[in-house]
């Protein structure tokens, strides 16, 4: 039987594939548009197994946020390329994930990955494989933080779509949380305070600062100050209530909070493709390749 051009229309509505592959299809099928569905479902998977190994080291950070300030989210959402990370279907994506964090509460990246996409009967890995068979490149849910305060306030900042902070503060208010998750995003403190910094941590600086300071050939009671100078400045470097507040660098951000009778709980701070090892690849040499093999 001949095949239509409103048969192809259709299909390549309701798959988001390309016309010659869906017409292929509906060959195949012998123009049944459900099971020519199927069908480019089931190779649409197995293309996207075949990706799923590839380096995705660009994409966006999303964030959610509750209209009562008790609750908030953020994802990190990894492509192959910044392309990629800027299309529609791409972002729309990243936003109905970070919506399933919210909705199903889940506790791990396991559970969100196998929780239903949000107002989808599909989970967020279907959707996840669908997507990477329709752009041909790999996507990962890569790592996400959900916080509930019952008596504080949950705020967060999103710097472009590449930095991303929540925070949970105890008093203030939903200005200050928000200045405090910008102060985040630029000034990446490692801990709250001093009292958060691991022991590990320290002694690996005053063994650094020690023997810095032995160099000068001061007396050892010369030398045991400098390394406690030397860790002071270095505990206000690492830590958000040490830090000059990046609005008004002449106050911390411990005096800011005390002067609104505020507390941090606690803050993640999530930077695209951060800790990811990126491989460097020769565009034009895949293109040839491909040109070649086909």
């Amino acid at each position: 039987m001949g095949i239509t051009a409103a048969q192809v229309k259709e299909l390549r509505e309701r798959t988001g594939s390309g016309m010659m592959e869906c017409k292929k299809m509906l060959v195949e099928t012998g123009g049944d548009i459900d099971a020519a569905i199927e069908q480019m479902r089931k190779s649409g998977m197995a293309k996207a197994d075949k990706k799923s190994g590839r380096v995705a080291a660009e994409g966006v950070i999303v964030f959610h946020s509750s209209d009562d300030g008790k609750s908030g989210a953020i994802v990190e959402i990894n492509s192959e390329t910044d392309f990629v990370a800027k299309a529609d279907g791409f972002i729309e994506f990243a936003r109905q994930v970070v919506d399933a964090v919210v909705s199903t509460k889940a506790a791990d990246i396991d559970a969100l990955l196998a929780a239903p996409m949000s107002g989808a009967e599909d989970t967020v890995n279907d959707a996840r494989l669908a997507l990477i068979a329709k752009i041909g490149e790999n996507i990962n849910v890569r790592r996400f933080t959900n916080y509930h305060s019952d008596a504080g306030i949950v705020g967060g900042y999103l710097h472009g779509v590449r930095i991303g902070v929540l925070v949970e503060l105890e008093g203030g208010d939903a200005a200050l949380a928000r200045d405090i998750a910008m102060h985040i995003a630029a000034s990446s403190p490692l801990a709250v305070s001093a009292d958060d910094v691991s022991a590990d941590v320290l002694d690996k600086e005053k063994e650094i600062f020690s023997a810095q300071a032995a160099e000068s050939g001061k007396p050892p009671a010369i030398v045991e100050k400098m390394v406690a100078g030397r860790i002071r400045k270095y505990l206000a470097e690492i830590t958000l209530e040490g830090q000059a507040f990046v609005k008004d660098p002449d106050t911390t951000v411990g005096k800011l909070l005390e002067k609104n009778g505020a507390k941090v709980i606690r803050f993640k701070r999530l930077e695209v493709g951060e800790g990811i090892e990126k491989v460097a690849e020769d565009f034009a040499a895949e293109v040839m390749a491909q040109v070649k093999g086909g």
